[in-house]
């Protein structure tokens, strides 16, 4: 992974790799790989990630056809 430092912002760099390792996954597999899961303790994450992702899916479907409001849109603060 790779982010291009522009104006020697480093914090701005840093917020944008934390970002892109988030999105990634990377936090999550880290704190997974750092002790050791049960074969019990994995088969119900995989089924309440499962699960998540299943109604995540039909909550946008309903929104898609009309069903459910639409989320609302967050409005970014612009820097001064």
């Amino acid at each position: 992974m790779q982010v291009i430092v522009r104006d020697n912002n480093i914090e701005q760099a840093i917020r944008v790799l934390k970002k892109r390792m988030q999105r990634e996954g990377l936090f999550r597999e880290m704190r997974a790989r750092s002790a050791y899961e049960k074969p019990s303790e994995k088969r119900a994450r995989e089924k309440a990630e499962g699960i998540r992702r299943t109604r995540k899916l039909a909550r946008k479907k309903a929104q898609r056809e009309g069903l459910l409001p639409a989320p609302k849109r967050k409005v970014a603060a612009r820097p001064r």
